[in-house]
């Protein structure tokens, strides 16, 4: 679609102009051609458009005439102004449309619409299209005299006289809509042109009129498209201000006024920037404004507007305000990114964290990246601290937890009760969220192992070398910077996570789980007292906000790393919205037992019900349990199942196992499935190498077992298997940092690249190199040079004697 039109509108070096009939014809074979791709486009562009539309129709719940106070309530818009400015509609030679940004805007606007929302278009894009068309028109005209003239075909240099806008705009008029109802055709969806001028909303009975006829109009399911009628309209009056009642000087101020007139729930205004800025985009210091609220204008310096606009960001902001003042909600966004382009309206609508919202409501506290700033800036102080400065803020955080075990347990009481009322979450979930005088005594052990270690964590000199004389360089450990920890269910995370960003030097953002507000709440209030006696309180923030996920992994410039405590659901989701921020973390925990035919019984049977019955729901649980062949119709085979049954784990039968059995278990849906649960695979295996290509072909690199009495056969699988941990005769459940005495992890990762397994301190590390010298230059140790590289490695000094 946008080809053909692209090869109809675009200038030649020999300019011709179809004819009436041709842009006839070419509309009519637009509407075929895009009726047969609709169903690609919208299948593989946007296939969540294509669910959206077969979703229910919209439930009207947002009240009109009151703006929303977060972002999350415009998924409750109902009546949405849709304003493409002149840079979004416009090609950036500023002659003819962007028909691809247009073609993409289109799709977006009509998924709504089907969904039952009223949705209304302030479009700029006629002057454009006007001046295309009369450039052709004149072109196609002097040709053809210069032929006459001089009886040659060959066209000499010809100049283009200024246009003037308004017969701009009269020739491009009907070509813009007429290109709207192609387009709009293709998702069955019709729409109408409205053209106005301040005079419109100035005279009370043609003010009335066009409601009217808004309405009507919506009540047809029809998407009005409203352009300022700029063959006849007035230049704009300069510095006539946005107050009491709004003028028309531009399309932002008509979008804010046709808003509030029809009582919208939302404005979405199209630019070419990505928002506002606290200063012109552009400028090394400029940081975009997440929320702007009314009394913020002091605070912004404006840039210089669009080259193919009229009204600029200033008017676009006063526009929104009045907007806002009217009771409509208002985001200003960038329509003209194409990595963005194709879902920046839906994802506005869908609550999430794009341009720049407008709120009269403002937080008692500072915003998520206010948090993220203050953690940075409070985080270097404590990358600074003395190790042992750092380990007596963790200490001193272990003895809280005991201290104040009375209010914690009772904050975990609400919560417990909560959840359990509710009844959303699965029992193994209430078992993570539960705390107990047990629980926080063992994580205060684990804190203090934590502050033991933090001697050998950040200035730790890895390697020293001596490049050449008087030139010596080091390897040392520097902390990450900024890590976003979100967990779900389990409080005792937060101390545990706090403390290993407190000896690593790292500052932390925290996102926990609704279902443990209380627990955590105080737990970090406790870790801010702590952090307090070495003066760096704001290093360690929780987002207490209803900020979504997905926009938390939007912050690429602010966070550093994302690790994700929960399900595997909640992994892969992370792992999915993180654009451009590493995540460590793993996304399922397929952990697998297998059962070598020179197994000891008592072993087996001790290391099958420690790994799946300590803790199912851990991710370090065993999920599959792989007998060998042998082992069927044995003794051991039947002790196994009785312990099972006795244990009341629900056992699914592998493809293989079932084939031996006359009377099986439900057979398994997957061999790749995490129960999380009092439940297991068992399947049958011909060898020790037949589980390890079960493992490697099922598996999710995270722990897995071999229980065995021969060594040789122990060692081989340990070799082949691939998993961050891999175990002899031993529980899968001892996959954990504090077992492994890291005093506590910040969760397991099974990434092949920098930590893996039970993260602990020396994950939260990176590296930095320090070149010590004496005014040296590379030219020197040139084959002409006078000096030669030695690369001599010398001791590593005790960076911190006791």
């Amino acid at each position: 679609m946008t080809f053909m039109l692209a090869s109809w509108l675009s200038l030649s070096s020999t300019p011709t102009l179809p004819s009436q009939g041709h842009i006839a014809m070419m509309l009519q074979r637009l509407a075929l051609c895009s009726s047969l791709r609709s169903r690609s486009l919208q299948a593989n562009v946007c296939p969540r458009f294509a669910r959206a539309v077969s979703q229910t129709k919209f439930p009207v719940t947002h009240s009109p005439g009151k703006s929303a106070a977060h972002r999350s309530e415009l998924r409750q818009a109902k009546r949405i102004v849709v304003k493409l400015g002149s840079a979004v509609v416009t090609r950036g030679d500023e002659c003819g449309l962007a028909l691809g940004r247009l073609a993409s805007i289109v799709e977006q606007v009509a998924v709504l619409q089907n969904q039952g929302r009223e949705m209304m278009i302030v479009t700029s894009g006629a002057v454009a299209f006007g001046r295309q068309r009369l450039r052709h028109e004149i072109l196609l005209s002097q040709s053809v005299r210069q032929a006459l003239h001089s009886g040659q075909n060959q066209l000499k240099e010809m100049s283009l006289p200024v246009l003037e806008a308004r017969a701009c705009a009269a020739a491009g008029q009907s070509g813009l809509m007429a290109l709207y109802e192609a387009m709009f055709t293709q998702y069955s969806t019709c729409t109408a042109q409205i053209l106005v001028t301040n005079l419109d909303f100035h005279d009370e009975q043609k003010r009335r009129n066009l409601n009217s006829t808004l309405h009507e109009l919506l009540r047809m399911n029809i998407v009005p498209i409203i352009n300022t009628n700029d063959a006849v309209v007035p230049p704009p009056v300069p510095n006539s201000d946005l107050q009491g009642v709004i003028h028309i000087k531009d399309n932002d101020s008509l979008a804010a006024r046709l808003a509030v007139e029809m009582k919208a729930d939302l404005l979405i205004a199209l630019s070419d920037v990505e928002g506002l800025y606290d200063s012109p985009p552009g400028t090394d210091d400029a940081k975009l404004i997440d929320i702007f609220y009314p009394g913020d204008q002091q605070s912004i310096r404006y840039g210089s507007k669009s080259k193919v606009g009229i009204g600029g960001m200033e008017a676009k902001v006063k526009s929104a305000l009045w907007a806002l003042q009217g009771g409509t909600s208002v985001v200003i966004a960038n329509g003209t990114d194409p990595k963005v382009t194709g879902h920046v309206i839906t994802d506005i609508v869908e609550g999430k964290k794009v341009g720049t919202f407008f709120s009269e409501v403002k937080p008692a506290g500072p915003t998520v990246e206010q948090q993220t700033e203050m953690a940075r800036q409070a985080g270097r102080t404590l990358a600074t601290l003395h190790p042992d400065e750092r380990g007596e803020i963790i200490c001193r955080l272990a003895d809280l937890l005991t201290e104040k075990k009375d209010e914690i347990l009772s904050a975990n009481k609400r919560d417990m009760e909560t959840a359990a009322s509710a009844g959303r979450l699965s029992q193994p979930l209430l078992a993570r969220l539960s705390l107990s005088t047990s629980k926080l005594n063992s994580l205060a052990i684990g804190l203090r192992q934590i502050a033991v270690s933090s001697r050998d964590s950040v200035g730790q000199v890895l390697r020293r070398t001596r490049v050449a004389n008087n030139l010596e360089l080091e390897q040392i450990t520097v902390p990450i910077g900024v890590l976003l920890v979100i967990f779900e269910s389990r409080p005792d995370c937060l101390p545990q996570v706090s403390a290993l960003a407190i000896a690593s030097g790292n500052a932390l953002l925290l996102k926990g789980g609704k279902e443990a507000a209380n627990t955590n709440r105080i737990l970090h209030q406790l870790t801010q007292d702590a952090l307090s006696i070495h003066g760096v309180k704001d290093a360690i923030q929780l987002v207490s906000t209803r900020e979504e996920v997905e926009d938390l992994c939007r912050l690429d410039k602010m966070i550093d790393l994302i690790i994700p405590r929960g399900s595997s659901q909640l992994v892969r989701d992370i792992q999915r919205a993180a654009k451009g921020i590493p995540v460590l973390g793993h996304s399922e925990g397929i952990c697998h037992v297998y059962i070598d035919s020179e197994a000891c019984i008592e072993k087996a049977i001790d290391i099958i019900k420690d790994s799946k019955c300590d803790y199912p729901a851990a991710c370090n649980a065993m999920e599959t349990l792989l007998l060998h062949r042998d082992l069927l119709r044995t003794p051991l085979f039947d002790q196994i199942i009785d312990m099972l049954r006795v244990e009341q784990v629900k056992i699914h039968a592998g493809p293989r196992f079932a084939s031996y059995l006359t009377f099986s278990p439900s057979e398994v849906k997957s061999l790749r499935t995490e129960y999380g649960d009092l439940e297991c695979c068992i399947e049958v295996v011909d060898s020790m190498q037949d589980a390890v290509d079960h493992i490697h072909k099922y598996g999710s690199s995270h722990t897995d077992v071999i229980v065995t009495d021969n060594e040789k056969t122990a060692e081989q699988f340990m070799q082949q298997v691939d998993s961050a941990c891999v175990f002899w005769n031993a529980s899968s459940r001892f996959a954990d940092g504090y077992r492994f005495g890291l005093g506590a992890e910040v969760g397991i990762s099974t990434a092949r690249i920098h930590a893996r397994g039970p993260v602990g301190l020396e994950g939260l590390l990176t590296t930095k190199w320090v070149l010590r010298g004496e005014g040296h230059t590379v030219a020197e140790f040139s084959e002409a040079g006078s000096m030669k590289y030695l690369h001599e490695n010398i001791p590593v000094p005790q960076r911190f004697p006791s």
